[in-house]
């Protein structure tokens, strides 16, 4: 059974913009999958409709989570809700609540499962808060449990936010541009905790990012997307200067030049001035 099954997945905006143009995509379960492209080429979009947050142009298509459709021909199904239970959705900016303890935040990943009361009183069983504390340490923040949210570091909130999946018990993580506003040991903590969770725990991983060395060296697979297409997937050791040039044009050139073509899978460590779309972009 696919982890994700898109058909004909098609998303228009109101001004006219087609953000997501015909999309068909499969990922297997247990893969881990690097979505790259620069901003506006639809990444996020892309997610949040194969989370079931936003909904597609009103056109035969289809999205389905592990075997169950999520929405279909521009419609959310109405069990979405219990589908959404096996998505950990990581946000750009942490999506924490900062006024909450990291504990506290952690265990809203518990809340789908419990009975309306406890989530009403927050009164949450033994076992969910070992689960939690357990999720923290192998995050490596436990200490920090007891602490405002607001207190962390950028890099400590966004592993908060995994360790809320760990809670939550799903078994795919879409991560939205997860590393774009980290520090480089920060974004190596996050993505190395999310090759954990892919190969320790066997959940299958959607990431978009933005540098094509990292994408390399952490995904074995790359989705490439430039204005709501998808203009490659396959193998990430084959995303040469060369094909990205041809990919992205005057996107990539800039760049070209710097961008680290070592690096795969096996985890070689990233040069110092990483590819960047947007920098190609804005160079």
């Amino acid at each position: 059974m696919e982890a994700i099954r898109i058909e004909r997945l098609s998303k228009t905006f109101g001004n006219g913009r087609k953000a997501l143009d015909e999309i068909d995509l499969r990922v297997e379960q247990g893969e881990m999958v690097a979505l790259i492209g620069a901003s506006g080429s639809g990444k996020s979009t892309l997610l949040r409709h194969i989370a079931g947050f936003t909904v597609s142009d009103a056109q035969p298509s289809q999205v389905s989570i592990l075997g169950r459709p999520i929405q279909q021909n521009g419609r959310i199904v109405r069990e979405v809700r219990s589908i959404r239970r096996d998505i950990g959705f990581v946000f750009q900016q942490f999506n924490l609540v900062n006024r909450l303890t990291v504990e506290a935040n952690v265990l809203i990943g518990a809340l789908a499962r419990l009975p309306l009361w406890r989530r009403l009183t927050g009164c949450f069983p033994r076992g969910e808060r070992e689960l939690s504390m357990s999720a923290l340490n192998e995050v490596g923040i436990g200490e920090h449990a007891r602490e405002r949210a607001s207190n962390l570091s950028g890099g400590q909130q966004q592993r908060a936010a995994l360790a809320r999946a760990l809670v939550q018990q799903a078994r795919i993580i879409l991560a939205d541009e997860p590393i774009a506003s980290l520090d480089p040991e920060s974004s190596r903590r996050v993505m190395d905790m999310l090759r954990t969770l892919n190969v320790e725990h066997k959940l299958t991983v959607l990431v978009s990012l933005h540098q094509v060395d990292i994408a390399m060296q952490y995904c074995q697979r790359t989705i490439a997307m430039r204005r709501g297409k998808i203009v490659y997937d396959g193998p990430s050791s084959a995303l040469t200067p060369a094909l990205l040039q041809k990919l992205y044009g005057d996107d990539a050139r800039d760049l070209l030049e710097d961008s680290p073509h070592a690096g795969s899978a096996t985890g070689a460590t990233p040069r110092a001035r990483p590819f960047s779309f947007d920098a190609a972009r804005s160079a």
